[in-house]
């Protein structure tokens, strides 16, 4: 178990114990900042969904109304005209064979992968190095796609993708400490409701079982949410 500092440990005794709103939830959490840089804001959430049946899993993107406060790496894997188009989008990386040669020899240092569809035909092979770190493009999170300079905007702009792990829990960052208290609920408030309509039909009882905010170094605090 992490041993806590004691900047942690005192914020930890006045936080509250019951469950908040979403705004009183952020409202403590910057007044009460534990380390010296901007934290990422995270929500972290219990699902009540049966991650062994796979048509209970939950994943998919939403564009954060005020971006993610992160400066976001992309890389585009294609040729020709797609490849032009992501070069102008402002992609950080794009090439085919030579970017899947690079990634095969164990270079990743970027955070959303692109891929048109043919393109795709060779990045399949590169689940080794793409699949453990949440690289591979896919199509339901809209990073695989013939139109390559839409896709690296949005990730430029704030997409976030949110996904359901083994555990039933999903953990999303959506914004910095910095950002204005109004800001970051609205973030909050459009992955919260990107989730909810990705609520599969088999689900019973109660979606969502807890749901906390927290920053980076931060006290979790929980909060009301309805289903």
């Amino acid at each position: 178990m992490a041993k806590h500092g004691k900047k942690y440990t005192d914020v930890a005794k006045k936080a509250p114990t019951e469950a908040v709103s979403l705004a009183e939830a952020i409202a403590f959490i910057k007044a009460n900042p534990i380390a010296k840089f901007d934290e990422t804001m995270e929500l972290g959430m219990r699902m009540g969904c049966d991650s062994r049946k796979s048509d209970q899993m939950i994943r998919g993107t939403v564009s954060l109304p005020h971006g993610t406060g992160k400066s976001v790496k992309v890389a585009v894997f294609a040729g020709g005209t797609a490849a032009d188009a992501a070069r102008e989008a402002g992609a950080d990386f794009v090439g085919n064979e030579d970017l899947i040669e690079k990634v095969k020899g164990g270079w990743t240092d970027f955070d959303v992968a692109i891929a048109t569809p043919e393109a795709m035909q060779e990045v399949r092979k590169l689940g080794r190095q793409l699949g453990p770190r949440g690289l591979m493009p896919n199509p339901k999170t809209g990073t695989v796609t013939d139109d390559t300079a839409a896709a690296v905007k949005a990730q430029k702009a704030g997409k976030v993708e949110f996904r359901m792990d083994r555990q039933g829990n999903i953990c999303v960052l959506f914004g910095k400490l910095s950002f204005d208290a109004a800001k970051l609920e609205e973030n909050a408030e459009a992955i919260i409701s990107a989730i909810r309509a990705e609520r599969p039909a088999s689900t019973k009882g109660q979606f969502f079982r807890r749901v906390t905010v927290t920053s980076t170094m931060g006290v979790p605090v929980k909060i009301d949410i309805k289903d």
